[in-house]
């Protein structure tokens, strides 16, 4: 049966890409319900982007609510392997709060995840799929990756209190180094050390000139070496190091990256590494994945060239 493609809108068709090119790279679907026990939201919820969830009373009694987030169920679903790593793909819509509208909003993303594996090989595997995933997208895009190690080096040794650690955080996502300064000084930090903090917020570019930069900043060595690392088999046409990616740090650790696109304003694909949640969990091994906020493509006309 041959299906004419012209009757899908965007979305859909960026979709089908997306799936089609997971099951390529041997990523497995995976299913879940609408909704899960409130609990494990509850339980999970500085994991949550935003805490607000919609709940309901189910008929047997149990508090139930619509899903906020995909990775969650994921991890709690996920049974380790002897030696082996999961590689699951989604796409699912969850019910969350809009960054835009500040209401609840039924979202639509397809994404990865990959569970339990143990070096940096994966990794990369899944910053290139995150690539690829961009292509299928749109013809003009780029992926901007931060190596959290190196950020969460330079805070621990102004030896901030949790408040305005939070800020500084906050000021290095807005790029205010001018407030990141001022923050520093009036917590008595260190003033070389927050010289160092404000011009990693600022260094971004071509991976190769940014580890250098991070070398001339004095940063740990084999952070450096990490970056260069999971960097180098990447297309220095796409993608850029951003040391303001931070995402949440909560959540994230060792590396956050988000993907953009032409004529999109904001990213459209955001993702990083989440062994915390493994842990917190008691499941071995490192997770990474991402998401595709199909939601966000509404402004593309057509799905890019390589779709």
């Amino acid at each position: 049966m041959t299906i004419d493609t012209e009757i899908f809108n965007n979305e859909e068709k960026i979709s089908f890409a997306l799936r089609a090119l997971y099951r390529e790279r041997g990523f497995k679907p995976y299913r879940m319900r609408r909704f899960e026990e409130y609990e494990l939201y509850m339980k999970n919820k500085d994991f949550l982007l935003s805490p607000e969830v919609i709940s309901f009373t189910d008929t047997n009694g149990k508090l139930m609510a619509l899903k906020p987030d995909v990775t969650l169920s994921i991890v709690r679903a996920y049974r380790p392997a002897s030696g082996g790593v999961q590689k699951l793909y989604y796409d699912e819509n969850v019910y969350r709060v809009s960054e835009r509208t500040g209401g609840f909003r039924e979202i639509r993303q397809a994404g990865v995840e990959c569970l339990g594996f143990r070096d940096e090989a994966c990794i990369r595997d899944v910053l290139s799929l995150a690539l690829e995933s961009l292509a299928r997208i749109s013809g003009e895009y780029r992926l901007c990756v931060s190596q959290l190690d190196v950020v969460e080096a330079l805070l621990d040794a102004l030896a901030l209190s949790d408040d305005a650690r939070a800020e500084a955080l906050r000021c290095m996502g807005e790029k205010n180094v001018h407030e990141l300064r001022a923050l520093c000084e009036s917590a008595g930090a260190d003033a070389a050390g927050a010289e160092k903090l404000c011009r990693l917020t600022l260094c971004s570019g071509a991976p190769a000139d940014a580890a250098r930069e991070l070398a001339a900043l004095g940063c740990p060595e084999e952070a450096v070496k990490a970056v260069e690392r999971l960097t180098k088999d990447l297309s220095p046409e796409r993608v850029s190091l951003d040391f303001s990616i931070l995402g949440d740090m909560r959540y994230y650790n060792a590396i956050a990256f988000r993907g953009y696109v032409r004529g999109v304003p904001s990213s459209v694909l955001t993702g990083g590494c989440y062994d915390r949640l493994l842990a917190r969990m008691g499941k071995p091994g490192r997770a990474v994945g991402f998401a595709c906020c199909l939601d966000r493509l509404e402004r593309l006309e057509e799905v890019g060239e390589n779709a």
